[in-house]
């Protein structure tokens, strides 16, 4: 009642409510930004530059829209940037199992679906003929008491898409289950499975033979089952930046549309049995416009072969939450990270999404991390209604803006593969892991000096943690096959690996812990802001830090450090007080212990030259640093 009566006075004078508040131009608004800024260089300081190449401006206006004439069009309509679904955001809640046993993987499918899952994905093995579910037997088994027709049923089993299938169809058959009301997916990959594990799983005229057959089988048999998996999430796991995975997702579907289309097979049909399989990570609004953008570059693909009908374009989009930055120390950050990734994909319109359990990347996972996972959708669903509102980052001037930028770039990634020769050839000689690699090794370099932040692992870690009883380290650090591969394979990797395998180590090598000592003398303000920050710096390798309240003399330090049996001691005080202060530490530790600056002063040459050697700061690679006080240490990684 109250917004009706607000709303007819705004009506009644539209100007009435406003006339004290001008317009402002956009040369006016950075007018008063510039002001603001004292004449501080905007770009730098306001201008944000993504690790995609993105230059993302402080803020956005209407006229920041103009031009974009895919935005004039409504939820359901192509190009399907609103979405593929007209008249709500609903998605598939799915939850993944891994198929070692067939009997207990239907003893959880039958718990997980009575607990608010409407979409059972299998992880099976995917090396070809080696399937625990054998025969059609096996696979009656497995589905005992599940209704086909009223879930989901997805399978994650590579090289053995073929196989599954024709299961599923046996199944259905004996059943007698309407084949029509059968959806779900079978991730058959034969290009990601190449760039993956370098290698095919017989070789490219069988792999694509196969792919044929099994679009045919289910074009004719199950019409609304998708078969062919664009394995994007991969190039997420290895560390892609958002434009990679999505430019290089696109040219492999593109590269099967092509291949597919000349088998005979139509566009429409194609793209009806394809699935797009992306990762989710942590940058919240970037992974609502990948998904927005995803939509419609595929329709404009999908448009250049001339489908019969334009709804052919519209792409079904299951997404994944990352293990890029899952993260063993400090793991139920994984809960948070696995919450916000969740949020961006179904507000980006996702049409299914598997949350990954918090300990996924490290061990089998739990009753109680699988319960987690699923009702972070659930809650998102059933209690926010986020499944009620379609496309709800609609007009949001940024999130528009941010969806035209993904297009832009992504786009320039495809036509680069193009210019190629396409996806394959790309693959073939290299183009592809030479992009990424300079990317991982860009966010290495990043997480190495915090400026990319992996919380509890290289910026505020719990030095007390201990992992090394908590963890399967094969599953936490796979091994990379080094068998002779056709093409470089792209390796899964997480960010945070390089850290864990240091504070590993610490907890390896021995009950004790290398011990930190904090000298704190002078500036109260100074040296407890560099304490604090040496605190942080040695706690990411796993080392006990112990923290003092200041000294009036560096024999009352060195003693008190001495006391503590530190292994290494840190002085933490102002650039003035180095000078003199440093020196007479130095030569009362007489090689008892390291000696560390905490800082980069004015005077580090004249300390240098009397043999005082380590030094931190901002400016340090915290990996590569630690690094060597594990190897001084005598702490083997």
């Amino acid at each position: 009642m109250h917004f009706i009566i607000f709303y007819t006075l705004c009506m009644t004078d539209k100007n009435r409510l406003f006339r004290e508040f001008p317009p402002v131009s956009t040369p006016q608004w950075e007018e008063e930004i510039q002001k603001d800024l004292k004449g501080a260089d905007y770009n730098k300081k306001l201008v944000w530059n993504t690790p995609e190449g993105l230059k993302i401006k402080p803020y956005y206006r209407s006229e920041n829209l103009e031009g974009k004439e895919y935005l004039d069009c409504l939820p359901g309509e192509f190009p399907f940037v609103r979405g593929n679904k007209p008249a709500s955001n609903d998605w598939e809640i799915r939850q993944d199992i891994k198929l070692d046993d067939i009997n207990f993987a239907n003893q959880k499918s039958l718990f997980i679906l009575d607990r608010g899952i409407n979409s059972l994905g299998f992880l099976a093995s995917r090396e070809k003929g080696n399937m625990v579910v054998k025969s059609h037997a096996d696979f009656s088994v497995l589905l005992r008491d599940i209704f086909l027709d009223c879930i989901s049923l997805n399978f994650i089993c590579g090289n053995n898409g073929p196989e599954m299938l024709n299961f599923l169809l046996n199944e259905v058959k004996a059943r007698n289950t309407d084949p029509v009301r059968i959806f779900g997916s079978i991730d058959f990959d034969p290009l990601g499975n190449l760039t993956f594990t370098g290698n095919y799983a017989d070789d490219e005229v069988e792999d694509f033979r196969r792919l044929k057959d099994i679009l045919k089988l289910a074009s004719k048999n199950l019409p609304n089952y998708r078969v062919i998996g664009v394995n994007a999430y991969l190039f997420n796991n290895a560390g892609a930046t958002i434009t990679q995975e999505l430019g290089y997702g696109l040219s492999m579907a593109a590269d099967y549309m092509s291949r597919l289309t000349d088998m005979g097979f139509s566009p429409d049909t194609i793209s009806h049995h394809m699935q797009f399989n992306f990762g989710v990570g942590s940058n919240y609004f970037m992974e609502i416009a990948k998904i927005r953008a995803a939509r419609v570059l595929w329709a404009r693909i999908v448009e250049a072969f001339n489908p019969t009908d334009i709804n052919a374009g519209k792409a079904f989009i299951h997404s994944v939450t990352s293990e890029w930055n899952q993260t063993i120390y400090d793991p139920y950050i994984n809960v948070l990270r696995g919450t916000t990734e969740a949020m961006s994909a179904v507000v980006g319109g996702t049409d299914s999404l598997a949350v990954r359990p918090f300990d996924f990347s490290f061990r089998t996972i739990s009753k109680f991390s699988g319960r987690l996972s699923r009702n972070i959708q659930i809650i998102l669903k059933e209690e926010s209604y986020m499944n009620r509102i379609v496309d709800p980052g609609a007009g949001s001037y940024y999130i528009e803006n941010l969806t035209d930028s993904i297009i832009d770039e992504a786009w320039k990634i495809f036509l680069k593969v193009e210019e190629e020769g396409g996806y394959l050839e790309a693959l073939k000689k290299g183009v592809i892991q030479s992009d990424i690699d300079t990317t991982i090794n860009n966010r290495n370099n990043l997480i190495a000096t915090s400026r990319e932040v992996l919380l509890g692992t290289n910026q505020y870690p719990n030095q007390d943690e201990l992992a090394k009883d908590s963890i399967m380290e094969k599953i936490a650090f796979p091994k990379t096959e080094t068998e002779k591969t056709l093409v470089k394979p792209i390796a899964k990797y997480r960010g945070a690996m390089g850290f864990e395998k240091l504070r590993l180590a610490v907890e390896k090598h021995s009950d004790e812990k290398p011990k930190v000592f904090l000298l704190t003398y002078g500036n109260l303000v100074l040296r407890k802001a560099r304490a604090g920050f040496s605190q942080n710096f040695f706690a990411c390798a796993g080392y006990e830090i112990i923290d003092s309240n200041g000294f009036k003399t560096a024999e009352e330090g060195v003693k008190a450090a001495f006391g503590a049996k530190a292994d290494i001691i840190v002085v933490c005080s102002s650039d003035e007080e180095y000078a003199e202060f440093v020196p007479a530490v130095y030569q009362l530790m007489k090689d008892k212990a390291i000696l560390v600056v905490a800082g980069t002063p004015e005077c580090m040459d004249d300390l240098k030259a009397r043999g005082i050697e380590n030094f931190i700061s901002v400016k340090s690679n915290i990996l590569e640093t630690l690094k060597e006080f594990h190897q001084k240490l005598g702490i083997l990684i």
